[in-house]
């Protein structure tokens, strides 16, 4: 398989940390702070690839 390009594998990484975070998340016991922490993430992955 041909090396893949590191913006991607970082990108694929995120998410795969996003996905984790969002499907340990409870809906009864979710608060303003988890949904913000997951919004900020986010943010943070659109900012790395607005970057580069």
């Amino acid at each position: 398989m041909a090396e893949q390009n590191p913006k991607i594998q970082q990108l694929r990484l995120q998410l795969e940390r996003f996905i984790e975070q969002l499907d340990q998340l409870d809906p009864e016991e979710t608060s303003v702070e988890d949904v913000d922490q997951l919004i900020e993430l986010i943010e943070k992955i659109e900012q790395n690839l607005d970057r580069k």
